[in-house]
């Protein structure tokens, strides 16, 4: 722990020199929070996602911690004006679908629900349709508005015949809607070509934040040698746009480590709310889906709705929290280390996990995905380390990482 410390505290003094924001740690008082909380934020904007046709909240609600007993967080989402609603047929096995169709009964006509599957390339006809129906029977409706296929990271589940029968069978049934493509794994661009290629999303959910375009580093100095980030995400957002397909994005918070950050928030806004901005000054984007943990949360994230631009107190804040947090952020659209394990532990899968517990607080959700990986970080257990030593692009300590994480959520 203390040399990552100690490495953060060196990349922030160099990013500090290069981007001068140094002191103005000093010169701010920390704030637990930057918002008035007795003046609730509401919903300032509608985007039409796409060929749907849906006008959603440009702010939108995910629902992958949402357990049972948790009704009244998405009643106060709905009171601040969020219509769209995102889960998923795995998120806190069933309980954030069955959570959602308690809040939601009686509102169906005035709320958008989405729901997605990770599937498997092999998967029947009949395994999709029971999946679909278990995801209908909890959210308590007849149909679902979009349905996605889930955390897709290999064209073989996007060309499978039988999940393209399902969707053609469920959409004819009047069963669901829409149908769509979720992704935030290094293969996510192929998996997307191959989408818009077939003409087979209308709508997708791909992670996308500020730390992913390389316009971001771009414009921070250009005394600096940053490797681009995820350089094909930009270019596809465009194409999304082309051919009307609705853009919904997640991770835009590359890691919700919000704590680090309040100490440098003032009642400009807070990093939240820039990050936000930052997604939705790009036109390409429909609306960010964002978890929401608690209305303390749901007022500060909405605090952003309606944002069209980045402001200078914006910028300073990203410029902040990317010093801060990048040496130990494992970029999910990277996957550069790929096939550096001789042992084939899925490191970043792994280190999805990672965030999920450290990160997000959600330790409970990190080990129920972590014990869905086919390879965990058991084998860093015993290993030198040498093997993905210099496999990050970023310069991650991997072994370290790795290590640390099957240890908690083992």
């Amino acid at each position: 722990m203390a040399n990552s410390i100690e490495a953060n505290r060196r990349n922030f003094l160099r990013w500090s020199a290069a981007t001068g924001i140094a002191g103005t740690a000093a010169a701010l008082a920390p704030r637990v929070n930057a918002l008035d909380a007795s003046k609730p934020s509401m919903v300032q904007a509608y985007h039409r996602l796409g060929r749907t046709n849906l006008e959603i909240s440009d702010i939108s609600m995910g629902t992958s911690n949402l357990r049972n007993g948790q009704e009244n967080l998405v009643h106060a989402a709905l009171d601040r004006g969020i219509n769209y609603f995102d889960s998923a047929y795995s998120y806190t096995r069933g309980q954030s679908e069955t959570t959602l169709g308690n809040a939601l009964k009686g509102m169906r006509e005035d709320v958008y629900i989405v729901s997605k599957s990770v599937t498997d390339a092999d998967a029947s006809l009949e395994w999709h349709m029971e999946q679909l129906e278990t995801s209908l029977k909890r959210l308590q409706t007849d149909y679902i508005d979009v349905y996605m296929c889930h955390a897709v990271n290999e064209v073989a589940r996007l060309s499978s015949e039988s999940w393209n029968e399902f969707i053609a069978r469920a959409k004819e049934q009047g069963k669901i809607r829409y149908s769509g493509v979720s992704g935030h794994a290094g293969y996510l661009d192929r998996c997307l070509t191959y989408a818009f290629d077939q003409d087979m999303a209308d709508v997708i959910l791909v992670a996308y934040n500020f730390g992913e375009d390389p316009a971001f580093y771009e414009k921070l100095t250009k005394r600096m040698d940053f490797v681009a980030v995820q350089p094909e995400l930009p270019r596809l957002l465009v194409r999304a746009k082309e051919l009307d397909v609705g853009v919904t994005v997640m991770k835009t918070l590359r890691g919700a480590r919000l704590n680090d950050m309040r100490a440098w928030e003032t009642s400009d806004g807070t990093f939240a709310q820039a990050a936000f901005r930052w997604v939705l000054s790009n036109k390409n984007v429909d609306a960010v889906v964002i978890t929401m943990s608690s209305e303390p949360q749901i007022n500060e994230f909405l605090g952003a709705s309606g944002s069209e631009r980045v402001e200078s107190h914006d910028m300073r804040l990203l410029k902040q929290y990317a010093a801060l947090n990048d040496d130990s952020y494992c970029r999910p659209l990277c996957n550069n280390c790929y096939g550096a394990c001789p042992y084939k532990v899925e490191i970043g899968e792994v280190l999805r996990t990672r965030m999920y517990a450290v990160d997000y607080g959600d330790v409970q959700m990190a080990r129920e995905e972590y014990a869905m990986l086919d390879t965990n970080a058991s084998a860093c257990m015993s290993c030198s380390g040498e093997p993905c030593r210099n496999a990050c692009t970023y310069d991650l300590n991997i072994a370290s990482l790795c290590d640390s994480t099957h240890e908690l959520l083992a």
